[in-house]
């Protein structure tokens, strides 16, 4: 595919051409990883450099977005990346293989400090939610960000942070990142001397406990100085200046299926039948056989025709969602969901969700700011609903055929509600996918607006072909 820059994008290209330690704070679904490997490529094929860059990531991050991003766009095929994850065994294979990008998540920092000793090779780094570094001291601090000190303005020439929240917990969340930045120039040299300039104490009583602790309160003048200490080295790509408000940003999150999903995929898929530990299940029709595949791609199978019982088979798709929750940084997340094995999981991995009940209270706390993720089905989501007090973030967790229902739940806090609400900020759509499965034909669907008949067969096709060839390579 090829990639043509927009305005936002190549404002961040000309701020990292010209600002080797930086940090830029830009909005999810804002390209970050595009404008950097651009960026990257720059580098390496027109400047003529040799030293590698280290990426660093969350987990789900760096082992399938940061590669899928460079195989997405043509520009960016010849850039040679490894993914440094898995076992110990995995990992020092990677680092064995010429590149000029490996990409590693946070936890295993502590390991590449180790393994490379005195001997660190990188010259860049990259950070992708760069928060991940707040918790830096100067004496020992987080684990992970610890692991980069020893190299960052020793080893290290050029650092690049990358978030769409800086500061989601407050202003105290800047000082490691910005120590990697400049050392200590901007904020203090200690995260204790930071402290001490811009923050005072308070002696607060719990309401519940009625226990009193003391709690940092920033200082009147903090703010304006922080941000004008920190201004030379970080940039603000502003949404509302540079998308359209009036259309939804849309954004596809790919998640891999692991083994032994993908076997019971194919299996489905191929033969509609798939064995499972708690037991075999099958598919007497087509339409049958997509709808296994649908829970197979969500992460549940569904073990009977009642839908009472189901077996887990990944949690990827979950693992997606935690990355867009973490970037939200506090901002709601409405989640869309389908099946019933779908609310299951989700209310057990985010305990702080509630399900959009019929209950008017649920609505007025979303459109208050108090329900941190809502669980909503598109079909309990129809007409006349208003969510768009309570945010403007939407996440497909799993997909149905259902245009006019798809569509319905967007506009609930869509682009039209945002602006005769007053608000100046696009609505953020996501969609999590698992890679090659009936999800991807799903979303095709919609967006041609193509009958579900058209699309199965499409969809039995891929099928027929995808068999054909097997049974030549054999």
């Amino acid at each position: 595919m090829r990639f043509t820059l927009k305005p936002y994008q190549r404002e961040a290209l000309q701020w990292l051409a010209e600002h080797p330690r930086c940090a830029i704070f830009m909005p999810m679904g804002g390209g970050k990883t595009v404008t950097v490997l651009t960026y990257l490529r720059h580098c390496y094929d027109l400047v003529g450099e040799t030293a590698p860059t280290l990426i660093v990531a969350p987990l789900r991050v760096a082992r399938s977005v940061w590669l899928q991003e460079r195989d997405k766009w043509e520009h960016l095929h010849d850039l040679t990346m490894v993914r440094v994850t898995g076992s110990a065994q995995e990992r020092r294979f990677a680092l064995g293989q010429p590149a000029q990008v490996y990409v590693i998540n946070y936890d295993n920092l502590p390991w590449l400090a180790a393994h490379w000793a005195d001997a660190w090779p990188y010259a860049r780094v990259v950070c992708d939610e760069s928060t991940r570094l707040k918790g830096l001291r100067t004496r020992q601090g987080a684990a992970q960000a610890a692991a980069l000190r020893p190299w960052a303005h020793t080893r290290v020439t050029s650092w690049v942070n990358l978030t769409g929240t800086p500061a989601p917990n407050g202003l105290k969340d800047l000082w490691g990142q910005q120590w990697f930045l400049d050392g200590g120039r901007a904020l203090g040299a200690s995260y204790a001397a930071f402290e001490e300039r811009w923050f005072a104490y308070k002696r607060v009583k719990d309401a519940v406990s009625h226990r009193t602790f003391i709690k940092p309160v920033i200082l009147p003048w903090a703010d304006r100085e922080i941000h004008e200490r920190i201004r030379p080295t970080c940039v603000t790509i502003d949404a509302a200046a540079h998308f359209d408000l009036l259309e939804p940003v849309r954004s596809v999150i790919e998640v891999e299926l692991p083994p032994s999903a993908r076997k019971a995929y194919r299996g489905m898929e191929r033969q509609m039948f798939a064995a499972l530990e708690r037991g075999d299940i099958e598919a007497l029709s087509g339409g049958g056989k997509t709808l296994k595949c649908l829970q197979i791609a969500s992460g549940a199978a569904y073990l009977d025709d009642d839908t009472r019982e189901w077996e887990v088979l990944h949690d990827e798709k979950i693992d997606a969602l935690r990355s867009v929750v973490a970037e939200a940084a506090g901002m709601p997340v409405l989640v869309a969901y389908h099946f019933k094995s779908d609310l299951a999981r989700l209310r057990d991995a985010f305990k702080e969700a509630r399900v959009l009940d019929a209950d008017p209270r649920t609505v007025d706390q979303w459109n208050a700011g108090e329900i941190p993720v809502l669980l909503a089905h598109p079909a309990s989501a129809g007409h006349g609903l208003n969510l768009q007090h309570g945010g403007n973030i939407i996440v497909f967790f799993s997909h149905w055929w259902d245009l006019e229902k798809h569509d319905q739940i967007i506009e609930r806090i869509g682009p039209m509600r945002q602006a005769q609400s007053g608000y100046k900020r696009p609505v953020f759509v996501y969609y999590i996918v698992a890679r090659d499965t009936v999800d991807e034909l799903v979303i095709a669907r919609r967006d041609a607006k193509t009958t579900v008949q058209e699309t199965l067969l499409k969809a039995m096709e891929r099928t027929t072909q995808c068999n054909q060839m097997l049974e030549q390579s054999t």
